[in-house]
């Protein structure tokens, strides 16, 4: 056999690999989180939308839900103004408010720009739309960071309404309180809230890491798959720390309210979205139900 036949029988095999991903989630709604390297980086950015389209037309039921936290440290400096974080989250004052709704709208325009180039039906809602997403003041461990949201309420029904008539929807994560203030909302809490309300089946986050590691020092220890009780097992025994122990949280949260798996994916990995979907062992960490059978059992 050629080699220019086995290339082409390579890519069949690919195919064939991901058919029982495909036939599993038909239909299925999978949310993704955007954000970090991933957004800045023009050429990632525009795989990352790729693998979202794909995953469209092949029969699921995407929903993204982008950050867009180095875009706004960016124009927050370009203003004179300095950035201010407590607990790695951002301090947001009325100021800082209106220039991240401005800088938020901005990204998520230019996604739904991208995504109907690829053929696909986009719309870019803010999480005010509709009342899409309900907060109250957030506080880190007490302290006031001023105009950032908790997600207290998701109106399902928009999003529901959109998947329905074939739109692939974008959401701003921008809410209101019970006095229609305006709150800036972490994008992994929007991303969990919103998973947890149209019952995804999966939840994707796309970060600036390569998934969750047994020794973070040792990159032969990355966790293919991950059981809540192993997860909770890691952060009790001192193994998770840093911005990854609110992430992990977020996963166990997702999981124990009804998504079926929560992907950690590095997004500054070309095509990572597709790679951890449709093939047997991934490249990021699955996060499962105890009850779930793993898909990968090693080499």
């Amino acid at each position: 056999m050629n080699q220019s036949m086995q290339k082409y029988l390579d890519k069949a095999e690919v195919l064939i690999e991901a058919l029982p991903y495909i036939q599993r989630f038909n239909r299925k709604i999978i949310v993704v989180k955007y954000g970090g390297s991933a957004m800045v980086d023009e050429q990632l950015k525009e795989q990352v939308i790729q693998d979202v389209t794909l995953l469209k037309l092949v029969g699921f039921k995407p929903i993204i839900v982008h950050g867009g936290g180095k875009e706004i440290s960016k124009w927050v400096e370009k203003a004179g103004m300095e950035p201010e974080f407590v607990n790695g989250l951002r301090v947001t004052d009325e100021a800082t408010m209106e220039l991240a709704e401005m800088v938020l709208g901005k990204v998520n325009k230019g996604l739904v720009q991208l995504v109907e180039s690829l053929g696909v039906r986009a719309i870019g809602i803010s999480g005010k739309d509709g009342a899409l997403l309900k907060v109250e003041k957030k506080y880190a461990d007490g302290a006031d960071i001023g105009f950032v949201g908790e997600v207290k309420h998701v109106n399902a029904d928009i999003l529901f309404d959109l998947l329905e008539k074939d739109f692939l929807p974008i959401v701003c994560p921008v809410g209101m309180d019970e006095e229609f203030c305006t709150y800036n909302i972490n994008a992994d809490d929007a991303a969990c809230a919103i998973a947890r309300a149209v019952h995804a089946e999966k939840l994707a986050f796309l970060t600036d890491i390569e998934g969750v590691y047994k020794d973070p020092k040792d990159p032969s220890t990355l966790i293919s798959e991950l059981r809540v009780s192993e997860g909770k097992a890691l952060m009790e025994e001192g193994y998770i720390g840093g911005g990854m122990l609110p992430k992990l949280q977020n996963c166990i949260d997702a999981i124990e309210n009804g998504v079926s798996r929560v992907h950690i994916l590095d997004g500054r990995i070309p095509h990572c979205l597709l790679l951890e979907i449709f093939t047997n062992k991934g490249i990021g960490t699955a996060m499962l139900n105890d009850s779930e059978e793993k898909f990968y059992h090693g080499e």
